[in-house]
């Protein structure tokens, strides 16, 4: 009797003991081989220096497919991970959109959802041969104060298949949503500064860009013709079609050289003059060649035509007085969905080009490491400017064989140390030789060779700009702003939130083959395997208990 009160009173004090223990040591352990509950160093220090309390309102809530509840538990999942580090600054709770006492009801909560910036999704799918549909809002609302930040939680590369989209939209969770907390949390903001004093483009057309960038970053235009872009993070070279002088080269390769963040979205043709066959494409000299190739690339003066191409509406003939317009695949406009293994364009969408160019590296460029983002597909077919673009084209069925000139780079990333275009040519009473370096600090420059990846398309009749990636004639908003700004996050913090975009969760599909075959035999198995285990156990102890006071 003693010896069994001091078991439970040493078993007692030891578990106050761990608990009292485990108030004070903090420990979380990750044992799944893709460490799925594993969230990355930047953003467990932005949850741990949380000033303000967050709420999380996720309206992924309901019955759904097996799919969409896999994407539910991964964000209740990732929310736990950031509410256990945010140091009780950090709230949530998900919600049924759906749940509502009338159908007037339904469709206001639905309306204010899309009113405060998510997007439904209206769900199809076949479980078990039965189909179903049902509208829903996969993501959520991250609120700060009276600020609120819409998240889309299903996101990917629409030419996925269904289950590898929704695996990447389990990969994204964590980036999305810590990326809109960072929005509402103060923070010392970068600076970045975009050049269009060089292009002709409408300011209209740059409007989502700009409006985008200002809230994450602060933005300078170059209006009045800095002296030099020191201070600023990064520095976005938007569409030039003018030359820039020897003195502006300079400016940009200074910068660069000192450490500088450079994107330059250029085109490599000039397609403006209009005739009644089509546009004819001419060589676009920005005085930019000597610089790219400093750096170990080229950007070409021809267009590439690709069998994977958006569409453009065509009148195809009439029908009595009435023109026939019919959309049609335009392969002067090449979707890219071929991209580099990198974080800036992991699980990014379909980019969408207009009049692309190809870009070429070539050697000189000792210690930059190069990194492929884009590229086109493999049936490509290649056009050297001066040439005549026909808008016939679209109409003509395309010749397979004519298109093998293979995969062609449509944008690269540069990183290292970059030595000066200007190295031994600065003469000492020169006066810009007191600030002249050859070689300096590692930056990072990007180069694609196509100018409108960053244009947004304007709706004239709205006097409204549309979304940045929008095509009017498929009605799909593509990747060109989460490339745009993943690349830009990437290149000003390099070891932040975009090092979440690296996770990567493995498909473990079941044979769907097998499941429908073996199903019942399984369902069997399940069922009555645990009352015969049960069933043994009882008989093994009723033997035992028999045999021992049976005596």
């Amino acid at each position: 009797m003693k010896k069994s009160l001091l078991r439970f009173i040493i078993l007692l004090a030891a578990i106050i003991g761990l608990n009292w223990l485990a108030s004070y040591l903090y420990v979380r352990w990750d044992l799944t081989e893709d460490k799925r509950y594993t969230i990355s160093e930047a953003t467990k220090q932005l949850l741990q220096n949380l000033d303000r309390d967050v709420h999380v309102a996720v309206y992924l809530s309901g019955d759904f497919p097996p799919g969409f509840e896999r994407l539910e538990s991964a964000t209740r999942e990732t929310l736990e991970e950031f509410e256990a580090y945010a140091n009780g600054r950090l709230t949530f709770q998900f919600i049924d959109p759906s749940a509502a006492t009338s159908e007037d009801q339904r469709r206001r909560q639905y309306q204010q959802l899309v009113d405060r910036g998510l997007t439904p999704t209206n769900l199809f799918a076949n479980e078990d041969g039965k189909r179903t549909e049902k509208l829903i809002f996969p993501g959520a609302i991250v609120q700060a104060d009276t600020l609120g930040v819409p998240v889309q939680l299903l996101k990917g590369n629409r030419s996925s298949s269904s289950e590898e989209q929704l695996n990447q939209s389990f990969e994204g969770v964590e980036f999305e949503l810590a990326s809109a907390i960072r929005l509402l949390a103060p923070q010392e903001r970068k600076r970045v500064g975009l050049l269009v004093s060089h292009t002709t483009i409408s300011p209209a057309r740059l409007s989502d860009l700009i409006a985008t960038l200002q809230q994450s970053y602060d933005v300078f235009l170059d209006v009045n013709n800095p002296n030099s872009y020191e201070g600023l993070d990064a520095l976005l070279v938007l569409k030039p079609d003018q030359p820039f002088t020897d003195d502006e080269k300079y400016k940009l390769d200074q910068y660069v050289v000192n450490g500088g963040n450079a994107l330059f979205f250029v085109d490599g043709a000039r397609v403006d003059s209009v005739s009644m066959e089509g546009t004819f494409a001419q060589p676009l000299d920005l005085n930019l060649s000597d610089l790219f190739f400093r750096w170990g690339v080229r950007v070409n003066t021809n267009l590439i035509k690709d069998l994977n191409a958006a569409l453009i509406p065509l009148n195809v003939g009439n029908m009595g007085d009435a023109p026939q317009i019919q959309p049609l695949p335009w392969r002067f406009f090449p979707l890219l969905n071929n991209f580099g293994n990198h974080p800036i364009t992991r699980n990014t969408d379909i980019v969408l080009t207009r009049f692309l160019s190809s870009i070429d590296t070539v050697g000189g460029a000792a210690g930059l490491r190069k990194s492929p983002l884009l590229m086109t597909s493999p049936y490509t077919k290649m056009l050297n400017a001066p040439a005549l673009v026909a808008y016939n084209e679209a109409r003509q069925q395309p010749a397979p064989n004519e298109y093998n000139s293979g995969v062609k780079l449509a944008a690269i990333l540069l990183e290292g140390q970059f030595s000066s275009l200007f190295q031994n040519r600065i003469l000492p009473s020169d006066p810009r030789s007191a600030t002249f370096k050859a070689q300096g600090e590692a930056g990072r420059v990007l180069v694609c060779s196509d100018g409108d990846v960053v244009i947004n398309d304007f709706d004239y009749r709205r006097n409204a700009p549309l979304p940045l990636g929008y095509d009017r004639v498929s009605q799909n908003i593509y990747g060109n702003k989460d490339f745009i700004l993943h690349a830009i996050d990437y290149m000003t913090d390099a070891q932040g939130l975009i090092t979440a975009r690296t996770k990567q969760i493995s498909i473990r599909p079941l044979d769907k083959v097998r499941v429908q075959e073996q199903r019942t035999g399984w369902q069997l198995l399940n069922l009555m395997l645990p009352v015969g285990l049960v069933g043994i156990f009882g008989a093994i102890r009723y033997y035992w208990r028999r045999r021992k006071f049976g005596r």
